[in-house]
């Protein structure tokens, strides 16, 4: 199998550098081979890619690329903490995918696909994982999309 470098190159994907915190935590917290990655928005090159509630600020669509960039903010923090090498991955166990959403909107599962496509992809097997997908009134820095991750590692 191709390391996770050679596939995030295959899909046409580059890792931006990890996000710093925004508030008073951590990034990542490892207790035995599970690695805790903390809320990631939706920011790069330090700006939001997508701000306000869905469906009127943002929508679906817009909110499922908001999801892929907060993925991909975390696979950063993975990489952080585990000296940059994403083979040390084993699987991807759990994400909790946070929406901010208006009285009645109930797609937040369709906006967390946008993650948990992309994890599969470049993942394949060990990517398939449980997860959360939770309406919320508002998100850190009026964000759309907030994920956290839970990921075991070697």
């Amino acid at each position: 199998m191709n390391s996770i470098a050679d596939r995030l190159r295959q899909l046409n994907l580059t890792l931006p550098p990890a996000p710093k915190p925004v508030a008073a935590y951590v990034p990542a917290v490892r207790t035995g081979n599970l690695l805790y990655i903390s809320g990631q928005i939706p920011l790069r090159d330090g700006e939001l890619v997508s701000t306000g509630s869905v469906p009127t600020h943002a929508d679906i669509e817009q909110a499922r690329h908001a999801a892929r960039q907060c993925l991909l903010n975390a696979l950063a923090v993975v990489g952080d903490h585990l000296d940059n090498d994403l083979d040390r991955v084993r699987r991807i166990v759990r994400i909790g995918v946070f929406v901010a959403s208006e009285p009645g909107f109930s797609e937040q599962p369709k906006v967390a696909n946008g993650a948990s496509e992309l994890i599969e992809e470049i993942f394949g097997e060990d990517g398939k994982h449980a997860r959360a997908a939770v309406g919320s009134v508002a998100l850190p820095l009026n964000a759309t999309v907030e994920l956290e991750m839970i990921a075991e590692v070697v």
